[in-house]
């Protein structure tokens, strides 16, 4: 019996190792999670106050884009600009909501000929985008984010 014992105790010593734990620091666990994180997608789109309460991710961003493109829309028709030719053409605007939900113009890429027919055309893209209703920003991880979109606008005159 006396023996025994010892092998016993010997055993318990070296199972004890395999319960050692690793300390991990809280900068270690932030890097992990920032590495695994894809910053190209957000949990939430910006939105406009009607479509906020929209939880699928799809269904948001697309009320938050036919939202801005109806009110282009009814901000440019208002303007009902003269044409000497025929336009038919997309221009397509780079819409930038800060992590407040402030809209800004990102970039504009205009055809030549609209800037020749509608020269005041970017005046009015501003004017409507500063005249947008509130809009609640992106988030991920519930954190405001800057998100930018781009909108094609499309531009038809005879």
């Amino acid at each position: 019996m006396k023996k025994a014992l010892p092998v016993v105790f010997l055993l318990a010593l070296m199972s004890c190792d395999s319960f050692e734990t690793k300390k991990v620091s809280s900068q270690e666990i932030l890097s992990e999670e920032t590495r695994e994180l894809n910053w190209n997608e957000v949990d939430q789109y910006p939105a406009f106050k009607e479509c906020r309460e929209i939880t699928e991710l799809e269904a948001s961003k697309s009320c938050f884009g036919k939202k801005v493109a109806q009110y282009f829309y009814s901000r440019l028709e208002e303007k009902q600009p003269v044409v000497t030719e025929a336009i038919d053409d997309t221009l397509y605007l780079y819409l930038r909501i800060s992590e407040r939900g402030i809209p800004a113009i990102d970039s504009v890429h205009i055809d030549s000929l609209v800037i020749r027919q509608l020269p005041e055309i970017r005046t009015w893209l501003t004017e409507s985008v500063d005249s947008l209703p509130k809009i609640y920003p992106a988030t991920k991880r519930g954190i405001p984010v800057v998100t930018t979109f781009k909108m094609p606008v499309v531009i038809k005159a005879e």
